[in-house]
């Protein structure tokens, strides 16, 4: 529930600060008052919509290093990590990308991968998941992540949430001035009160229905990851035990930046709409299902 919560809370700040600082930049008395330029308008929905997105997707492999003390484990000399980095190396090559950096961080059951290109990616794992699952079950999770970063997923999750952005921005101006100008006929040179209230109460409906929309995307990317999993390994099974262990752990926490990238989730009843991944046994049954 606090991991949902969180997710809703950083989309609604999101497109609120969007609003605050197109209001403080003029912006809007620009679109409000000049009879509303849609070309101009929809240029600057999509810079204020993609600016945080693709900022945040550059910055996301030293942000998440640092956000949960990661240690980069490529060049160390220990026996496990030596493993880990091996699987790694050996599922890259299979999916046809470079060799990412490999990382441990003190935590519960968890991994991920980051990172803006898939050839200069970082994957994650956590103490817990170590210690939680058989060398096997790991090499499943490390399979999962290293089909996110094959598959492009961290610049597709970026460029959804971008254009889910953009859209939120532009539509709730426009629909803003036509509230202002048709409904409230404010015949003034500047915005009225309607064009404000209008925009920040729809930049905060609208940024809840793009992160749904969001979320949906995410869920069936996870779907492809699990898949990809079972590719790499050549066979569901050890994915599917990789679930159902999961499914009896508690799922660690990670930033924001990277949870749709992390291997598990809680979701549950109404809030499944706002999660990035998943319930557990409906990946078990998918996986179980392709084998028929």
């Amino acid at each position: 529930m606090k991991r949902i919560f969180l997710f809703i809370l950083t989309n609604l700040a999101v497109m609120l600060v969007l609003g605050i600082v197109a209001n403080l930049l003029g912006f809007n008395r620009y679109f409000a008052g000049s009879g509303l330029n849609l070309g101009a308008l929809l240029g600057f929905a999509a810079v204020m919509g993609f600016g945080g997105a693709i900022i945040s997707l550059l910055i996301s492999k030293p942000m998440a290093k640092w956000t949960i003390g990661a240690q980069v484990i490529n060049d160390s000399p220990d026996a496990t990590h030596q493993w880990l980095v091996t699987t790694v190396k050996r599922f890259a090559d299979r999916a046809g990308i470079a060799m990412p950096e490999v990382a441990i961080y003190e935590g519960e059951p968890n991994a991920f991968a980051t990172g803006a290109f898939k050839n200069s990616a970082l994957v994650a794992v956590s103490t817990g998941l170590l210690q939680g699952m058989n060398r096997e079950e790991v090499e499943a999770v490390i399979g999962h992540e290293i089909t996110h970063v094959a598959n492009g997923d961290m610049v597709t999750m970026t460029l959804i949430q971008g254009v889910m952005n953009t859209f939120v921005v532009f539509l709730s101006r426009v629909i803003g001035y036509v509230v202002d100008r048709v409904v409230l006929r404010n015949d003034r040179a500047g915005p009225g009160i309607g064009y404000y209230v209008t925009t920040v109460v729809l930049d905060i409906a609208l940024g809840v229905l793009a992160a749904i929309i969001v979320a949906w995307f995410s869920r069936q990317r996870e779907f492809r990851a699990d898949r990809g999993a079972a590719d790499l390994m050549g066979r569901p099974q050890p994915m599917i035990h990789a679930l159902a262990r999961l499914g009896g752990l508690p799922p660690g926490e990670l930033p924001k930046s990277v949870q749709a990238m992390g291997i598990s989730g809680a979701p549950s009843g109404l809030m499944d709409l706002f999660s990035s991944h998943p319930p557990i046994e409906q990946r078990i049954a998918a996986l179980q299902n392709s084998q028929r």
